[in-house]
């Protein structure tokens, strides 16, 4: 076996293409990597419930990052769950206040599903909050909301697209994560690979031992990446796993 033992792929702009699917080919490179020896595992913002339909559709045997870090599972399958980070209900409320304030989209995963600004949580107190995030096409609303959380001291701001705002409890990311899953199964961040298109990645990329920016990705983690593959569009993952984890040149 190669250097490398883990392979971590975001979703959203990564695994998944502009349609929401997992390609063929990006399919068959995990097949590949998996025969191998390599485990790849999922590392994602999606909350447990949108993200495990993908896990089943592929049969991936592998711990899964959800939340942003927020979440780590050993055996998502069996909802064996390692370790979970929340957010305050009184930080959620200050969140959505500012939502309101500036008519932005919002939405928030919580232990019991996804709720957002059409659907939004009846009694606060009857859920457990994970995640807060804003939508919206103005990056001057949303930078000024950035500036404002940030100002707190208290939470994680990144995201997972340019038009958009992800809230986590300060302190948590993908990188705290993996380094997670990294003890739990007795390797090192330098035998692990990370892909990601979004600030909610970078840590990750920063902290693997490799780190593989889509050609899709913000500028901002192509820079903090080691190289950059092929975008979600054209199969890149594939790609970056033949290339580093099976070393197929």
């Amino acid at each position: 076996m190669g250097k490398y033992k883990l392979v971590a792929l975001d979703m959203d702009g990564t695994i998944l293409n502009e349609e929401q699917k997992i390609s063929a080919e990006n399919r068959e490179a995990i097949i590949e990597a998996n025969k191998a020896g390599v485990t790849v595992m999922f590392a994602t913002g999606r909350g447990y419930q949108t993200a495990m339909p993908f896990v089943e559709e592929i049969g991936l045997q592998a711990p899964l990052i959800t939340v942003n870090g927020g979440e780590v599972w050993r055996a998502p399958r069996e909802r064996d769950l390692l370790h979970r980070e929340t957010l305050a209900k009184e930080q959620v409320d200050k969140l959505r206040a500012i939502a309101l304030r500036h008519d932005t989209w919002y939405w928030s995963f919580t232990i019991e599903g996804l709720f957002n600004k059409d659907r939004w949580v009846g009694d606060p107190n009857a859920v457990t909050f994970l995640k807060f995030g804003y939508s919206y096409e103005n990056l001057e609303v949303l930078t000024q909301i950035r500036k404002e959380v940030e100002s707190w001291g208290t939470l994680e701001v990144a995201n997972s697209h340019p038009n958009n705002l992800e809230i986590n409890p300060l302190g948590v990311n993908k990188a705290v994560a993996l380094r997670r899953v990294c003890g739990m199964m007795g390797i090192d961040m330098s035998q692990v690979i990370a892909m990601g298109d979004s600030l909610n990645d970078i840590a990750m990329i920063r902290e693997a031992g490799l780190g593989v920016a889509m050609g899709n990705a913000q500028e901002i983690v192509k820079q903090a990446a080691d190289c950059v593959t092929l975008d979600n569009d054209n199969h890149g993952v594939a790609a970056a796993i033949r290339k580093y984890a099976l070393g197929e040149g």
